[in-house]
């Protein structure tokens, strides 16, 4: 979508939806400081779209994003807000951003934020950017998502320390890693882990095939054995999973749920440089006048694609690496 403008753009703003990712805040940093610098104006948002309704927004200056790139969380809260889904309240919102002279609003978020600022920019012609930040890495058409890194990273170093104590005692262990819906931290992380099974909603493997991977190890010597999982829609259904082994094998299994400590610390190298690159490049769509795109990465470039695309569909997890996982695992 290309908006025709007589005047240039002068204002914009930014906001984090949904939940916080590592490298949210160095996004924010790149965005405000490649406006400032370009003469805009940039507006913060507090609380993600309920800050809109509530109208409660910062004005970022170059000193306002000092010293926050290598900090984890998101300095403007994030959040999801169900009022959003409604008619009125976007109406009530854009009113808000048109009233503070914003022409331009850059949503840092998972598909779920993008839906809203779909429907935002479409309903009331403001110009919506988005930039991917969810550690889940599923978003379609983007390879990578600010915060998927860290997150990947934290969980690995975790499962590195359990097997230390797995080898130690001759034990098993099950980690559950976060991922509702998306595998993408689980298959990553069991692959570098070296797990001998992975876990996926998207890939579900019965319990008796679990049991039978964890034999095959043991016939070869293997005294220890680490299995990785996303927590699909029941944080915690590891438990659930260890009590079955128990019951068709005999096997006791630990259970270590990582949880939100993959949402926070300070962000990777690659975190960071991915939010700077990505928060930049919103910030230049929005001057040459585009709006409804998505900053991607593909073939490591930066790029833009369809909004409305990532908004509606899933990344698919590379059931190869799970393949290899298995090879490998053996």
């Amino acid at each position: 979508m290309n908006l025709e403008k007589n005047l240039p753009l002068k204002k914009i703003a930014v906001l984090t939806s949904g939940g916080d990712s590592p490298g949210m805040n160095a996004a924010i940093r790149s965005v405000v400081r490649s406006g400032v610098t370009q003469g805009l104006e940039v507006l913060g948002i507090n609380h993600g779209y309920l800050g809109l309704l509530k109208k409660m927004s910062t004005p970022l200056q170059l000193r306002s994003v000092s010293n926050i790139l290598q900090r984890g969380g998101t300095i403007l809260k994030a959040g999801r807000c169900l009022d959003f889904l409604q008619e009125d309240h976007r109406k009530a919102a854009a009113q808000f951003l048109k009233t503070a002279g914003v022409e331009g609003l850059i949503v840092i978020g998972g598909d779920g934020s993008y839906r809203g600022a779909l429907a935002l920019g479409k309903e009331h012609q403001i110009p919506v950017v988005g930039v991917p930040g969810t550690i889940d890495n599923d978003i379609h058409g983007t390879e990578m998502t600010i915060g998927f890194d860290t997150a990947v990273n934290t969980a690995l170093e975790a499962i590195d320390r359990i097997r230390d104590t797995a080898a130690s005692l001759d034990r098993l262990f099950i980690v559950e890693v976060m991922g509702r819906e998306s595998g993408h931290i689980a298959v990553e992380v069991g692959l570098a882990g070296g797990a001998e099974a992975i876990l996926i909603p998207e890939n579900p493997i019965p319990v008796e095939e679990i049991v039978q991977q964890i034999q095959r190890g043991i016939q070869r010597g293997k005294t220890s054995s680490i299995l990785v999982a996303a927590e699909g829609q029941k944080p915690g259904r590891t438990y659930d999973l260890a009590e079955q082994i128990r019951k068709k094998s005999g096997f006791e299994a630990k259970v270590c749920i990582l949880g939100h400590i993959q949402r926070g610390g300070s962000p990777t190298a690659t975190d960071r440089n991915l939010a700077s690159r990505m928060g930049a490049a919103a910030v230049q769509v929005l001057l040459q006048g585009k709006a409804n795109l998505m900053i991607s990465q593909q073939s490591h470039q930066i790029v833009m694609s369809s909004l409305e695309v990532a908004s509606k569909g899933k990344r698919a997890v590379d059931k190869d690496l799970i393949k290899l996982a298995q090879v490998l695992a053996n």
